[in-house]
């Protein structure tokens, strides 16, 4: 199964903190699909990152680029416009408590 990245890039810096009560009502749903990935064991990781750009970045398990968009384009966030996407190819090459095999 292929690894990828997504990040969702805010419309504005300080998103965390100035964000309307429709964008925490998306996100509230955003948070929701994504634990739902997890428990679904598709969502590797995800978070924001801090500070006055908030970039979240989820990595994921997708078995090609056209599921990995689709898993993407899902996200309430985006699906919603409140952020943009952009889906990268990802490799985990190091994670605590997991061993990831060296590429040939």
């Amino acid at each position: 199964m292929a690894e990828w990245i997504y990040f969702l890039h805010p419309p504005r810096t300080d998103f965390a903190e100035t964000m309307t009560e429709q964008e925490g009502e998306v996100f509230g749903d955003h948070f929701s699909h994504l634990q739902q990935l997890l428990a679904d064991g598709v969502l590797v990781l995800a978070g924001p990152t801090l500070g006055p750009t908030n970039t979240g970045i989820t990595v994921f398990e997708a078995p090609d680029e056209d599921a990995a968009r689709a898993i993407m384009e899902s996200d309430p966030a985006i699906a919603r416009g409140v952020v943009t996407g952009e889906l990268r190819p990802f490799r985990v090459s190091l994670l605590r408590d997991r061993v990831q095999p060296i590429a040939d």
